[in-house]
């Protein structure tokens, strides 16, 4: 029986390589494509895919937060994250959020398919310095406790309080927040001001900076020495 497989990404190139390399292998069939965040938690539930292949930095919902959605709605489901090299605390991010394995946009071909068959086996797969990030880490944990900083505690926000943080830094009005998470204008305004609150910000200027230095969202870099590139916490893409 074939695999089923989600590819989720903004940029059509990589959606259509993806599934070009994917499908010469016999046993591998990409059942449907998304281009958002959003849309993926969508495809998710209409397809069924047994791996969703998901990039981070989409837009109108990044990649972490479609993940929970998707595994709050199919706990079975296992999903690979395929993304350019991003700050640890993103990867944390995305580690939290369930993934069973993280490939670099940078990494050999062989890699994506490498990770692939570890998933479809119920194993993990991750990239070389994710890796060595997540030993690291255990090493860390196994010497004994670590005093933890408690001056400035990193705030929860709740799945619905992220989307409607990415949508607005965005640069979307309240309506249109509304609209895209099929929420009442007045609903979407609660949302709004429980993540003002909760991050301790006062507007929708800052709040696009706290996207921005959190890699929610990505930014488009002017300059035309890099243009048509992607600037995503520092890292071009």
């Amino acid at each position: 029986m074939k695999c089923r497989i989600m590819i989720a990404d903004d940029h059509e190139l990589v959606r259509v390589g993806v599934r070009a390399f994917l499908e010469q292998c016999q046993d591998l069939c990409v059942c449907c494509e998304a281009t958002d965040g959003h849309d993926a938690i969508e495809k998710a539930g209409q397809y069924h895919p047994d791996i969703s292949i998901m990039d981070i930095g989409m837009p109108v919902t990044n990649g972490i937060v479609a993940a929970r959605r998707i595994l709050k709605n199919a706990p079975g489901h296992r999903i690979l994250i395929l993304t350019v090299p991003e700050p640890d605390e993103t990867i944390r991010a995305a580690l939290e959020s369930g993934i069973r394995g993280l490939v670099y946009k940078t990494d050999p071909l062989s890699n994506l398919l490498d990770a692939v068959n570890e998933i479809r086996r119920n194993r993990t797969f991750f990239t070389a310095q994710v890796g060595d990030m997540i030993l690291k880490e255990y090493l860390l944990i196994d010497q004994g406790p670590v005093v933890e900083q408690k001056n400035s505690p990193e705030p929860t926000l709740t799945l619905r309080e992220r989307e409607t943080l990415q949508l607005i830094a965005e640069g979307k009005s309240t309506k249109e927040v509304a609209m895209c998470l099929g929420l009442a204008v007045k609903t979407a305004e609660t949302h709004r001001g429980r993540v003002l609150r909760k991050l301790r910000l006062h507007n929708a200027t800052e709040l696009t900076l706290y996207a921005i230095r959190h890699s929610i969202i990505e930014v488009p870099v002017l300059n035309d020495q890099f243009q048509n590139k992607t600037l995503v916490a520092g890292v071009t893409k």
